[in-house]
């Protein structure tokens, strides 16, 4: 779920360096930390449910409404899915 949240930003890049000057995000459970397994993340407290978000300088306002398009998508797909399942 983490991970379809942050493919979906618009606003938001998704990248592994968090050194810039515009917004960016990352899963770091499929980027940054996929080598480590996942039972030593976990224990280490590294949801697979993890975002990490560097806010740049774009407005607030912009930033809000992207992530919550995002949020809004994955949970509309998933719901689909559920009625699908429950359906068939």
């Amino acid at each position: 779920r983490a991970k379809k949240v942050c493919e979906g930003l618009r606003v938001v890049n998704l990248a592994v360096s968090l050194g810039s000057v515009e917004s960016l995000v990352e899963h770091p459970a499929s980027m940054t930390h996929a080598m480590i397994p996942r039972e030593d993340r976990l224990a280490g407290g590294l949801d697979d449910g993890l975002i990490r978000i560097s806010v740049g300088i774009e407005r607030a306002s912009d930033l809000v409404t992207d992530l919550q398009s995002s949020l809004d998508r994955v949970m509309e797909e998933e719901s689909r899915d559920r009625e699908e399942k429950r359906v068939a």
